[in-house]
């Protein structure tokens, strides 16, 4: 599976001074530099070099500052990576490629040309402002079964976890959620439900939710 590739790819790239953090607004892995603004990479992975993943690479190109994709290194070196096109293809449109071989060594095949021009600055600020207000790193970049652990998710659980020894009011929760009021009162997930005036509690959906959150917690 791609995550397979994800931890690799992170510590390949913090070693370089990034912050690298997966799945963030659909990319299977986003850094950022440090310093203000900071230098947004973006890199997708695949199992193979192929069409699909130039293609991914080229969506988020309006995003980033610099775009990678990696693969696995063929078992003979007789993939994708071992094309003088493929690599020249990704010349031509900046990208830089990157191979993971089973040790979990990454080697760089082709350079990023430089920092690729951004066009939607709508799309990177919150590509930026996810990575930044997410706690830790909880999505292995490639996931594609897994429900994305997003910052509002994690406030949402947060929440949860409160409520699950009692009713609160949402100014209860200030400290630990910010945006709790709002998490309560628009009840994405189903969670939460009001049991009388800016009072909540769990829904039976939210206590599951809680239970199973925990269960992973303590694997």
């Amino acid at each position: 599976m791609e995550t397979a590739l994800y931890l690799p790819i992170k510590t390949f790239l913090e070693a370089g001074g990034y912050q690298v953090k997966g799945e963030i607004g659909g990319c299977d892995l986003v850094a950022l530099s440090d310093g203000e603004p900071p230098l947004v990479v973006i890199c997708e992975l695949k199992l193979t070099f192929n069409l699909e993943l130039v293609l991914q690479a080229v969506d988020r190109a309006a995003a980033g500052d610099e775009i990678w994709i990696a693969a696995r290194l063929s078992a003979r070196g007789k993939g994708r990576e071992s094309d003088r096109r493929f690599r020249d293809l990704c010349r031509k449109l900046g990208f830089g490629m990157l191979t993971v071989a089973d040790s979990g060594q990454v080697d760089i095949l082709v350079s990023p040309a430089g920092p690729a021009p951004r066009k939607n600055l709508r799309k990177r600020s919150r590509l930026v402002d996810e990575h930044r207000r997410r706690k830790g790193d909880p999505a292995l970049g490639g996931s594609t079964r897994a429900p994305i652990m997003t910052a509002y998710r994690q406030q949402a659980l947060v929440c949860a976890q409160a409520l699950y020894s009692g009713h609160k009011r949402p100014r209860d929760l200030r400290e630990v959620a910010p945006d709790a009021a709002k998490i309560l009162h628009n009840n994405v997930y189903g969670w939460f439900q009001r049991v009388e005036r800016g009072v909540y509690a769990l829904t039976d959906v939210g206590l599951a939710a809680v239970q199973a959150y925990l269960k992973t917690c303590s694997a």
